[in-house]
């Protein structure tokens, strides 16, 4: 069998994503989205599991959106079960850049609320994006349980996720305002004040939640 000039950079292209050099491997990846080629899909979703360079990863994404959907959506919904974080964050972030709704059963209550933040907060970023018409609040009250949970950085993927939501998460967010644990009435509170005044900005948003907090109140006086 011959090869063509096309397959012979293709192979070379394939071989270098895996080459201990960060430059290399990021003009592979550039390589291959320019000149997508289903037979790379495999490789970039194995690579992208793996792939310690974030600027690379971004590549790597960026080529696998180059792909036709048809090949990239089995491997991608199949790696949102690895047993790798990385590996289930990068298909879920992946996912979410796609924006094909089929891939929504995928964005299930497991990686909604995965143990570790990085695979939360982009089945978070995935899930909004992905959500069917119709199941925004339903998404809202799966997302609800995880207000309070981490650091800044957690939390604020969290409150963005429900003020993508729009309406349906006010309900859902209203309900938690009243949680016995402060810090999750704080988050609620803040992310309420979000979801009203979107140019409010999250750290004044949960500085003044978490004074309401303190001082007993619930957010609702002076309503």
């Amino acid at each position: 069998m011959t090869m063509t000039r096309q397959d012979t950079d293709a192979l070379r292209a394939f071989e270098s994503l895996a080459d201990p050099r960060a430059s290399v491997r990021l003009r592979a990846a550039l390589a291959v989205g320019t000149a997508p080629d289903p037979r790379f899909v495999e490789r970039l979703v194995e690579r992208s599991a793996v792939e310690p360079e974030f600027f690379v990863r971004d590549m790597l994404t960026w080529a696998l959106t180059r792909h036709p959907v048809a090949a990239t959506l089995p491997p991608l919904v199949r790696e949102v079960g690895s047993r790798l974080p990385q590996a289930r964050s990068q298909a879920l972030h992946t996912l979410s850049k796609i924006g094909d709704r089929r891939a929504w059963p995928a964005v299930n209550g497991a990686v909604l609320s995965d143990a570790d933040d990085e695979v939360a907060r982009s089945a978070w970023r995935a899930a909004v994006v992905l959500v069917p018409e119709g199941e925004e609040q339903a998404l809202a009250r799966a997302l609800a349980p995880q207000l309070g949970r981490g650091d800044r950085e957690t939390q604020l993927s969290l409150s963005r996720a429900l003020v993508a939501l729009g309406e349906p998460a006010g309900a859902v967010l209203e309900a938690a305002t009243t949680a016995p644990a402060p810090h999750v009435r704080a988050h609620a509170l803040a992310t309420r004040r979000l979801l009203r005044d979107p140019d409010s900005g999250f750290e004044a948003a949960i500085e003044e939640a978490k004074r309401v907090v303190a001082l007993g109140g619930s957010g609702h006086e002076g309503r």
